[in-house]
């Protein structure tokens, strides 16, 4: 439980002023996903957390899963613009991933955003060693400063605000929390985006759970409050008062659990995998 940063991972290059000394949930999120792009202080956090909570890397899994899902559906749907907002380390089935499959076909481009330096300069690493600089991007800004974001040199490089672009809030709102006003900054990035646009959104959630799940995840989120990224939980209803607004059309099939969001046909969940299902809430709105 306590290995090194370089016996885990030597090939990560990190400024020497970097803070390690608390969990980020960026790194957190990577490890639950079986990623390599985290230290010893997330994983000693994380393992805490699945013991409390052993749902937690099916969670992570079920969203990545509607991600992938969300990416697909918005390129089949002729959207060639992706602004992934909180993205921690862009790694293990990123969207560039997704689009990278598809690039012979279609041209898309990506921009990832993320506050967190260690999640910032590790994703650039990630965006370098990968190739695909020409078309994605990782830019260091705050989700809750959205004209600081368009503004940004690489987002203006990638990112034209008259097209439709996909907007994507995954696994992120649950660390705004209610006094930054998180209806406003949603609103905020809606009102930039073309006709067209879709935003996706997923968010924690205990309100579906049974006992002693439920309950168990409350645990987790209590003990977020003692990292870099204190969380929230919100239920069903604030999700559709965050989603179903004036000017956007909720997607079918509306608000529900990240892996009831428009499944693979011919696919389907283990007995593990469907007691991971009621922990979250996504889905996807359009601008009409």
């Amino acid at each position: 439980m306590g290995d090194s940063t370089e016996e885990r991972a030597p090939q990560q290059r990190l400024d020497a002023d970097v803070d390690l000394s608390k969990p980020s949930a960026a790194r957190m999120y990577d490890w639950y996903l079986g990623g390599t792009r985290n230290w010893a202080v997330d994983r000693e956090f994380g393992e805490r957390a699945a013991a409390t909570w052993p749902h937690v890397k099916l969670v992570a899994q079920h969203n990545r899963a509607f991600l992938r899902r969300v990416v697909g559906a918005a390129l089949d749907a002729g959207i060639r613009q992706f602004l992934d907002l909180g993205t921690g380390v862009p790694t293990v089935g990123n969207i560039h991933d997704i689009v990278r499959r598809r690039r012979r076909k279609i041209r898309a481009r990506v921009v990832y955003v993320d506050y967190e330096p260690v999640a910032a300069q590790q994703g650039r690493q990630v965006l370098d060693e990968d190739e695909v600089t020409h078309w994605a991007t990782l830019v260091q800004r705050d989700l809750r400063d959205p004209e600081a974001i368009f503004d940004d040199p690489e987002t203006r490089r990638l990112i034209n605000t008259g097209q439709p672009i996909c907007v994507l809030f995954i696994a992120v709102m649950h660390f705004i929390g209610d006094g930054d006003d998180p209806r406003g900054i949603l609103d905020a990035y809606r009102e930039v985006a073309a006709p067209g646009s879709w935003l996706a959104l997923t968010h924690a959630c205990n309100d579906a759970a049974p006992e002693p799940g439920a309950g168990n995840i409350q645990a987790v989120v209590d003990s977020y409050r003692n990292t870099s990224n204190p969380m929230w939980l919100r239920d069903y209803d604030t999700i559709v008062s965050w989603l179903d607004v004036p000017g956007w059309d909720l997607l079918k099939p509306g608000i529900v659990h990240p892996p009831d969001w428009r499944p693979v046909p011919g696919t389907g969940l283990t007995d593990e995998q469907e007691e991971a299902r009621p922990y979250m809430w996504a889905g996807v709105a359009g601008k009409a």
